[in-house]
């Protein structure tokens, strides 16, 4: 997971090998929120190389063009949270006045087995 604060807008972003020209990686996340203080851009064209995928995103429009100021009410934050008892992790991406706009829960990854260690007598 990776969490990109100075995009001037908000996102979350699947980067998934199977879609990617580089694919010896494993699936992850990137969360774009921010800042709350300046003008808000329209999104960029992503890199193909990790395969991404646009699952939300809010920015300004090419119609209203870029650095909007904040009376626009166009600037985001994210919020996250995790469960004490599960792990499960979520990342809820959010407007100015702290309302929600996307939501979603990521669940720890399995643990992975331990190695055993042969001894030879």
């Amino acid at each position: 997971m990776w969490i990109t604060a100075d995009l001037h807008y908000t996102a979350a972003h699947y980067y998934d090998p199977n879609r990617a020209v580089f694919r010896d990686f494993a699936p992850f996340w990137e969360f774009v929120s921010g800042p709350l203080h300046a003008g808000t851009w329209t999104p960029v064209m992503l890199d193909r190389t990790f395969g991404p995928q646009v699952v939300f995103h809010k920015a300004s429009t090419k119609e209203e063009g870029d650095n909007l100021a904040p009376c626009y009410r166009l600037q985001f934050f994210g919020q996250v949270a995790i469960d004490g008892t599960t792990g499960s992790l979520t990342v809820t991406l959010k407007d100015v006045a702290d309302h929600a706009l996307w939501s979603t829960t990521l669940d720890p990854a399995p643990a992975a087995p331990e190695q055993m260690t042969m001894i030879s007598l």
